[in-house]
């Protein structure tokens, strides 16, 4: 079985490929500006918004499954119109599909979100996203769509280096303490999306941690972890703020976690060990 990961090279689809790698699987991975690992994949550039280049590739790797892990940010060409592609080609050709979506396509006012919620997005990422799982769903009935959260590492993240940034004065900004996710380590979900990848499993599954936090509190774990000082964090509310985004989004991820054999951890617990005791 060949499994082909789009957007590899990114902080989630990386942990796809070193996993992949780890457990001996045959994995083709795509790039768009720059490849990874090159011995623990074959790399093939992609750009999705162009439609005859990924039928290139999908003919060439002819892949059982495909997990989209791409991220364009609030390019609706990319973020929205990408993944819709992908679904009309995928689905044409009989191929498996995973996309992983995100929690920025609610807007907060419920607080907690089940798989069976509707999206209703504040933001432009998250219309974006929201736009892209309505295709998805439409277009490939049987794929699966994976919502997550703040996805948290070693020290590779956004959120990790942005901790690190403003406890050395290299940026600037603060760390909201109303602004609450449920945050995941990305070994956690990545094993969670191999798990659905190898299944013939549908529909939409919350893939977040149990813990909801602030993103203030969070920082406060990763600095403690790191061996940094917590005090040193500059800490606010996004409602005092112009920022757009939702303020408490929490994914509810009971029901998927009950069809999972991959467990997944709540940030109190994954960042509660150094580094290098985790998976």
């Amino acid at each position: 079985m060949t499994v082909l990961i789009i957007g590899a090279s990114g902080f989630l689809g990386t942990e796809l490929v070193r996993q992949a790698s780890t457990a001996g699987r045959a994995t083709v991975a795509t790039f768009n500006s720059r490849p990874g690992d090159a011995a623990r994949a074959t790399w093939h550039q992609l750009d999705l918004r162009d439609a005859g280049r990924l039928d290139a590739v999908l003919d060439a790797v002819a892949p059982s499954a495909v997990i989209n892990a791409s991220s364009g940010n609030a390019d609706w060409a990319v973020t929205a119109d990408g993944p819709v592609r992908l679904a009309v080609a995928a689905a044409g050709r009989g191929i498996r599909l995973l996309h992983v979506s995100s929690d920025a396509i609610f807007s907060g006012s419920d607080a907690h979100y089940a798989e069976t919620a509707f999206p209703d997005p504040v933001t432009p990422y998250g219309a974006a996203k929201a736009a892209a799982e309505t295709g998805v769903r439409l277009l490939h009935p049987t794929a699966v769509i994976a919502r997550t959260s703040l996805i948290i590492g070693d020290g590779g993240s956004a959120h990790e280096r942005l901790v690190h940034g403003l406890v050395a004065g290299t940026r600037e900004g603060a760390l909201f303490t109303d602004d609450v996710r449920c945050p995941i380590h990305v070994a956690d979900l990545a094993a969670a999306l191999w798990e659905l990848a190898l299944t013939d499993t549908t529909g939409v599954f919350h893939l977040a941690g149990p813990d909801a936090i602030s993103r203030y509190e969070l920082g406060v774990l990763i600095a403690r972890r790191d061996g940094i000082d917590p005090s040193r964090l500059p800490g606010g509310r996004r409602a005092d703020t112009r920022l757009p985004g939702a303020l408490d989004v929490r994914l509810d991820s009971r029901t998927s976690q009950r069809q999972l054999r991959t467990r997944l951890r709540g940030a109190t617990e994954f960042l509660g060990q150094p580094p290098s005791a985790h998976g």
